[in-house]
Order: C-alpha cells, then sequence, then structure tokens
C-alpha cells in the first residue's frame, strides 16, 4: 500500500513538473512573440544599405546621388578574395572584387524595389562581365544583398524580368552576399561632381545621368 502511495505521488510530481516545464516554454514563446512584436512595431527604420555592381562605379555613384531617398553613395570594392584591395589591384581582375556603391537610403522615402528598378534601367544587365568597352570580372552586374529580404526580392524581380521579356537576352545579373566593403580611394568619390568634363565623364558617364533623369524625372532630387 504505501509503495502504491509513493508511486503515485512520484507519478504526481512528475506531472507537476511537466507541466510546469510546459508552462514554462509557453511563457518563453509568449515572451519571444511579444519582442516580435515589439520589433514590429517599433519605430520604422529610416536607414538601409543596398550594394550595386553595375559597371563603372562612376556612373552608378552620379545616377543614385540623384536619387530622392538616398542619404549617401559610396564607390568602393566587394565580393574579392584580397584584404584592402588598391584600385590597380580590383582592375587586374585577379581580385575577385567588384567596383560597387554602397548606398545609404531611407526605406521611408524609397523602397528597394526601386532602388532595383534604377538598377536595372541604368546599365546593361544582360552582357557578362561587361559594361560597353569596360571589361573584366570587377565590372560585373552583381547585387551584393545585406539580408534574406533583399535575396528574396532581388532574385524575384530578375525572374519576373526574365519571363516579361524586357530584355532581348537573358539577365546575368549574379546575385552575393555581401560581404567587406572597401571604399575607394578618396580620388573616387563624387567623380563625376568633381570631373564632369572628363572625356569618360562626358561620353559615358553624363549620357546615364541623363537617361536617369528622363527615365525617373519623378523620382528626381531636386537641385
Amino acid at each position: 500500500m504505501k509503495f502504491k502511495n509513493v508511486l503515485v505521488i512520484g507519478i504526481v510530481l512528475l506531472s507537476f513538473a511537466s507541466n510546469a516545464q510546459y508552462r514554462q516554454n509557453k511563457l518563453k514563446k509568449m515572451n519571444q512573440e511579444n519582442v516580435n512584436v515589439k520589433l514590429e512595431t517599433s519605430p520604422a527604420v529610416t536607414s538601409s544599405i543596398a550594394t550595386f555592381g553595375a559597371g563603372c562605379f562612376w556612373c552608378v555613384e552620379a545616377v543614385f546621388q540623384k536619387l530622392k531617398g538616398v542619404d549617401k553613395v559610396e564607390s568602393g570594392y566587394m565580393g574579392g578574395k584580397t584584404k584592402n584591395p588598391t584600385y590597380k589591384d580590383v582592375c587586374s581582375g585577379q581580385t575577385g572584387h567588384a567596383e560597387v556603391c554602397q548606398i545609404t537610403y531611407n526605406p521611408q522615402k524609397v523602397s528597394f524595389e526601386e532602388l532595383l528598378e534604377v538598377f536595372w534601367k541604368t546599365h546593361d544587365p544582360t552582357t557578362l562581365n561587361r559594361q560597353g568597352n569596360d571589361v573584366g570580372t570587377q565590372y560585373r552586374s552583381a547585387i551584393f544583398y545585406h539580408d534574406n529580404t533583399q535575396q528574396a526580392i532581388a532574385q524575384k524581380y530578375k525572374v519576373d524580368l526574365n519571363t516579361s521579356g524586357a530584355f532581348d537576352t537573358p539577365i546575368v545579373t549574379t546575385f552575393e552576399a555581401a560581404s567587406v566593403f572597401y571604399k575607394a580611394e578618396n580620388y573616387h568619390q563624387d567623380y563625376f561632381n568633381l570631373n564632369g568634363s572628363n572625356p569618360y565623364c562626358q561620353l559615358v558617364v553624363k549620357p546615364k545621368v541623363e537617361k536617369f533623369q528622363k527615365v525617373f524625372k519623378d523620382k528626381v532630387k531636386k537641385d
């Protein structure tokens, strides 16, 4: 009889412990859900980063500097294996880096989708490792995504463009996880604004900027 009582008490205690653990796990889950809710209802994010490679970074920088909602554009290198590469290193095509622009923007004023639209409409994403006369892997069309959301949005956008026949040939833009961004030398920053009379700027950069201003006239910053 005593044995049965001990057994019953043991079962009750185990049941209590099990229920206690269940409640603890449930509360933990609820707390986590509350944290998630708080994150979702926290003040809106006003600064995000996008990184694009679309040929010479002078062109990319000049275009995105004029887009409403963009706060800062920096030219640099990403996607390679060499630490602290120089412009000469990247131009050799041996480092694996692409010339890119790191864009700081306000998602309350311009969406990532809008950035992608400008990206795809202001360069040729169908030529592999080339933009015009600029040839090499450093000039590849590339989207360096900073999170899974950017990756998913960009990949879907590419599929939709290919399906719609927006371009005569398939898009070859690569999707690469954002890695270390190496800011380019100072003389590359704000290049078009400071060197607009440069022959390359007149022949290559200026037409891209003018195309952007024509196609996206409602999204151009006011001077």
